[in-house]
């Protein structure tokens, strides 16, 4: 079958999060300085404890069907928790979502390798990205912060379809988008259980990045393995 797209998970495949995701706290603590701003009159370390509350708490629920809350209902759940009756599509709470994201950014890069390689690939293929995260908004300010939602003709994230990898549903929503078969679709990732195995499922081809070890690796194999995004091209013509 010929290939006629190419799928891409985001962190960690294409952009990189430095510093081993040291940017949750203050990330944290910047939404924590937004709703201060704003009249909520608690500590960072009281809102602390019932955001990591209220996100372990959805999580828990929604680990069963692979679901993926917006980050607007873990911050709205906290802040209810503190006596603050604020909506889920409140501008506080999506203000306080926002300034996460914007901290969030600062601890994300390009990989050396990824706009020459999208610029070899945009026009021979449909491109797209399948990403996992809870603030969709971000994954698109990121894209266009560097200049890279010019390559993509489908962006599938998990919090704005509440389903995440490795779930076929966030896969297939990606190929509807881009109207291709799974058969013509290679799957670029660089996690073995929600990339390679979540995208093998629904019957594309994989392709894994090998950033780190993983045991997972053991029992499911990628049709081909790379170490750089610029082996990419080359690992294409042998899917």
């Amino acid at each position: 079958m010929r290939i006629k797209a190419v799928l891409f998970d985001m962190f960690d495949t294409l952009m990189l999060i430095e510093h081993e995701h040291a940017f949750y706290t203050p990330s944290l603590r910047r939404a924590h300085e937004f709703l201060v701003q704003n009249g909520v009159n608690v500590s960072f370390d009281v809102f602390r404890d019932a955001y990591v509350e209220a996100r372990d708490a959805l999580y828990a629920e929604a680990d069963a069907r692979m679901g993926e809350p917006h980050f607007n209902l873990r911050v709205a759940n906290a802040l209810h928790s503190l006596g603050y009756d604020y909506d889920v599509s409140s501008e506080i709470v999506s203000g306080a979502t926002l300034a996460f994201c914007e901290e969030f950014m600062n601890y994300v890069r390009i990989d050396e390798n990824t706009e020459e390689v999208l610029r070899k690939l945009h026009g021979k293929y449909k491109l797209g990205i399948v990403s996992n995260f809870a603030i969709p908004e971000c994954v698109s300010k990121l894209l266009q912060k560097h200049g890279l939602d010019v390559f993509f003709d489908a962006v599938v994230v998990s919090a704005a379809v509440n389903k995440r990898k490795p779930s076929p549903e966030i896969f297939q929503k990606a190929l509807e988008k881009l109207d291709v078969d799974a058969e013509n679709t290679v799957f670029v990732g660089d996690t073995v259980d929600a990339d390679i195995q979540g995208a093998k499922t629904v019957g594309m081809r994989t392709i894994f990045i090998e950033r780190r070890a993983q045991k997972e690796s053991e029992r499911v194999c990628p049709d081909q393995t790379i170490r750089s995004l610029s082996e990419l091209s080359m690992a294409l013509d042998y899917c």
